[in-house]
């Protein structure tokens, strides 16, 4: 025990940052990086470029290459093409029971004109998945984020000087310098900062605290499921053939119904049976609660079965939530805010990580392996993302699998970049991730040529400004 709640408050935050902090490092990183999801998915599909689609085309066409190639799978579910990203992405089962999923291009519906890749898809799915399988990736990062809220929480009591920490930053002077910096960026966006951690946290919810569902839906929690979502059940399959009717005149009433809002997903049960049925499920372009206003309707005649608004104030207030984390709302300056702030809760983070290292040095305790720890999680995870972006131009677009080398890429770089942290000093080894990060930076940036539209421009500028920051780290010694 600590004789005083602020010293308590402090080894708190000081040990759930320590032991959760890698972890939180890179579900920061990939989250921000998510906030360009769509702009991600078009930079590496160069073929788009300049290119939109109507979403309710692009749905229909990609419905009708489905039923062609996939009529035998339980289910489709597509998200529909939209003005940041002119395709309709698409998932679906095999017969083998592996789930595939691809771009489908907005005129023919098929994948094969556009790039195989995951796109902004990886960072989204990496940032709540970890690359693990379920539940194990999605209550890790549940975890992760609400010892992020403790976290943020223990740090304003640990830090006295809340207010004058906002205007306070002296250079050059060792561990001082890194706690002004990690202080400054804390309190600058700390609205922020807790909003989406604590948003985070309640989207993973039901995994953190299971027991209310399984208590109250013993026997099925997919039950549960049909409760919390009752416009999304859809019937189950009669057993006859089926034909899926026209699906462009039931997009059409969908985005009438659904107003400002727009479409956001298309999921399509049962299609080759009888009792077939379709869901559409809105957007919120106009308001910040998420997927609030669902559409079902028979797959076979079009006729809608319901058309459901959500108004239940628990349910309101999760889907709020869900929006204010998943920013689909936001438009580019605020999705610009979004970014600018997640890259200072990663330099919060990574701060914190050197503050404990040389907070224990100076206390005569080792911290040789944590630091080398640091680099590599500090200076490899951004180079590990960067490899993900130069596979995806490097690798031969017709190469099989090209997805997944894409991904595979990225762990190898990681693997590779944390072994060599492990072998080098960390003082040396801070000199030589950074420097490879700059190389692998420039090289996106580069990639980007020649920066005709305003997603390759604001790609190549985060790649270079980033890549600065770590050309500076690179050629200046870490301060003790």
């Amino acid at each position: 025990m600590k004789p005083t709640f602020r010293t308590a408050m402090t080894w708190l935050h000081d040990w759930a940052g320590l032991l959760t902090g890698w972890v939180l490092l890179a579900i920061v990183l990939s989250g921000t990086l998510s906030v360009f999801r769509p702009e991600i998915s078009m930079w590496m599909r160069p073929e788009l470029a300049g290119r939109t689609a109507d979403p309710i085309q692009a749905g229909a066409a990609a419905i009708d290459w489905l039923q062609h190639h996939a009529a035998h799978s339980s289910a489709w579910y597509l998200t529909a093409a939209g003005p940041r990203a002119p395709f309709t992405w698409g998932v679906w089962q095999q017969p083998d029971g592996q789930f595939v999923q691809h771009a489908l291009d907005p005129l023919s519906g098929a994948p094969d004109t556009l790039r195989d890749t995951l796109g902004g898809e990886f960072f989204y799915r990496f940032h709540f998945e970890l690359q693990l399988p379920y539940p194990f990736g999605r209550l890790l990062a549940a975890i992760a984020a609400l010892s992020l809220v403790l976290v943020l929480v223990t740090g304003i009591v640990a830090h006295r000087r809340f207010f004058a920490d906002f205007f306070t930053f002296r250079s050059q002077k060792g561990q001082r310098s890194w706690l002004d910096a990690h202080n400054l960026l804390g309190v600058v966006a700390l609205p922020f900062h807790l909003a989406i951690a604590l948003t985070g946290a309640v989207t993973l919810g039901s995994l953190l605290l299971p027991w209310g569902a399984t208590s109250a839906y013993q026997n099925s929690s997919a039950d549960f499921q049909d409760d919390l979502s009752p416009a999304m059940v859809a019937r189950p399959a009669a057993g006859t053939p089926g034909t899926l009717a026209p699906v462009a005149p039931m997009l059409r009433e969908a985005a009438r119904r659904m107003g400002a809002d727009g479409i956001a997903q298309i999921y399509v049960y049962n299609p080759a049976d009888a009792a077939a049925t379709i869901i559409v499920t809105s957007d919120n372009g106009a308001h910040i609660g998420f997927a609030t206003h669902v559409l079902r309707l028979d797959g076979t005649t079009g006729q809608i079965l319901a058309d459901y608004r959500e108004h239940r104030p628990v349910i309101s207030t999760f889907a709020t939530l869900y929006g204010l984390h998943v920013a689909r709302f936001a438009p580019l300056p605020t999705r610009w805010l979004y970014f600018v702030s997640g890259l200072m809760l990663a330099a919060v983070i990574a701060s914190g990580l050197r503050l404990r290292t040389l907070r224990r040095r100076r206390q005569g305790r080792p911290t040789e392996r944590v630091e080398r720890l640091n680099v590599g999680m500090i200076a490899g995870t951004p180079t590990a993302f960067a490899a993900y972006f130069l596979a995806n131009r490097l690798l031969p677009p017709t190469l099989p699998a090209h997805a997944d080398r894409e991904v595979q890429a990225v762990f190898i770089a990681w693997g590779l970049l944390l072994a060599l942290a492990m072998l080098l000093p960390a003082a040396r080894g801070w000199r030589v991730l950074s420097g490879l990060a700059v190389l692998a930076l420039t090289a996106v940036a580069a990639f980007g040529a020649p920066w005709h539209s305003a997603i390759e421009q604001g790609t190549s500028a985060v790649a270079i400004l980033l890549a600065a920051g770590f050309a500076y780290a690179a050629s200046h010694r870490p301060a003790a």
